[in-house]
């Protein structure tokens, strides 16, 4: 698995180098294939970016950390958000969808 582009960043973020960055991906991504089984599908690529940024804020000195907001809650965040994006287009798409049969059907009775 290549490294992802947000690696240096989330480098620099947890005041760390790219080097170790690059070791602690590598680490996380063996782990994930270890426990899953498989280099393959979502939660392998979910476990690997969670394993990753825990293992980046273990490493990361203490001056670097900050209280309220660390690298792994932001990324956690950010998943959280775009999964109820999709979550909120799904239901969307159900609520429409019902709706138009229930209309179909009502014509189709008539």
């Amino acid at each position: 698995m290549k490294a992802p582009m947000i690696l240096p960043w989330v480098a620099r973020r947890a005041g760390i180098s790219e080097e170790l960055a690059l070791k602690l991906w590598r680490r996380a991504a063996s782990e994930a294939e270890i426990r899953l089984g498989t280099t393959q599908g979502s939660d392998y690529h979910s476990l690997v970016s969670e394993c990753f940024l825990s293992l980046a804020d273990d490493e990361s000195p203490s001056h670097c950390r900050q209280p309220a907001l660390s690298v792994a809650w932001a990324w956690r965040q950010q998943h959280r958000i775009s999964r109820l994006s999709m979550q909120a287009a799904q239901n969307v798409w159900f609520e429409w969808n019902d709706a138009w049969q229930d209309c179909y059907c009502l014509r189709e009775a008539a």
